[in-house]
Order: structure tokens, then C-alpha cells, then sequence
């Protein structure tokens, strides 16, 4: 089941938010609070906040445990932004765009939780079939009569 958190119009540049959502995507939720603790960044405040929303709404709406709980999803989309004017040499105004996002969490409990060594473990079998696949290929190409690539006539070639 999944459960859903959003904080919306805070006051911070989307850009800078998603760096750090990038980070938790896909991690347990007791991994994700403890990467946004020790992150010194304003945007780890804010998606903590909306992360313990999520939690608290597993808990109370969908009666989760949120020990199985995964960030299945962590978005960050661009809220209305704020035209300020500041004054400029010889009269003029140069325009300040106040950027606000909108930070949306979808926590899971169907997702099977991906360590490093389940991907380290994909990785290498992935790496096997390539090899098996590269190998396959020079076997074909060395035992059939293989046809030779026709010469392309340069322009020079082709005037005279």
C-alpha cells in the first residue's frame, strides 16, 4: 500500500531540493531519516518534515508498521515563484525570482528493499551475459564467410 506526504509551496529553489531527494529514493525509511540528519543542507530540514508526515499518515491512515516502509518515490516540482525588483546603477531594476517547490513522498511497503550487495549482484550477472553475448557474437562472425564493407568513393573520386 502506499502512503503519501506533500509540502507544498516551501520556500526554497526546486534545483536545491532535488539534490538531496536523489539520495533517498529507494531507501528504508529508518536509513532515509538518518541520511536527512546528518545532511547539512536546509533542503534535508524541509524533506524530513514531509517524510515524518508520510510516516506519521502510514501510521495513523493505513495502519502501517513504518519499519517495513520504503521511499518508493521522492519528487520535487516547482511551485509559483515570487518577481521581486531590486534597484540598479543609473536608475534602473534588475528583476529577484523567489523560487518555491512543491516536495511530494510516496512511501511503500511492496518494495523489496535493494542493498548494495543485491545490486553488486545484479551488477556482475549483468556483466556475465555481456561477456557470454560478446562471445557468442565473435563466434558467428568468425566461422560464416563475412562480408567485406564496400569502399564509399570519396567526392574527389567520384568528379573524375
Amino acid at each position: 500500500m502506499e502512503v503519501r506526504s506533500t509540502y507544498k509551496y516551501a520556500r526554497i529553489s526546486p534545483f536545491k531540493v532535488r539534490e538531496v531527494t536523489r539520495e533517498i529514493q529507494g531507501l528504508p525509511v529508518s536509513a532515509a531519516l538518518d541520511l536527512l540528519a546528518f545532511t547539512p543542507k536546509k533542503a534535508a530540514f524541509l524533506i524530513g518534515k514531509t517524510l515524518k508526515s508520510a510516516i506519521a499518515n502510514a501510521e495513523n491512515n493505513a495502519n502501517l508498521k513504518p519499519d517495513g516502509l520504503v521511499v518508493k518515490e521522492a519528487t520535487v516540482g516547482e511551485g509559483p515563484t515570487l518577481k521581486r525588483i531590486m534597484a540598479r546603477a543609473r536608475g534602473s531594476a534588475s528583476r529577484i525570482l523567489k523560487r518555491t517547490s512543491h516536495i511530494r513522498i510516496v512511501l511503500s511497503d511492496e518494495i523489496a528493499i535493494e542493498t548494495r550487495e543485491t545490486r553488486k549482484a545484479k551488477r556482475k550477472a549483468e556483466e556475465k551475459a555481456a561477456k557470454k553475448a560478446a562471445a557468442a557474437g565473435e563466434e558467428g562472425s568468425t566461422t560464416g564467410a563475412a562480408k567485406k564493407p564496400r569502399a564509399r568513393k570519396t567526392t574527389n573520386e567520384a568528379k573524375k
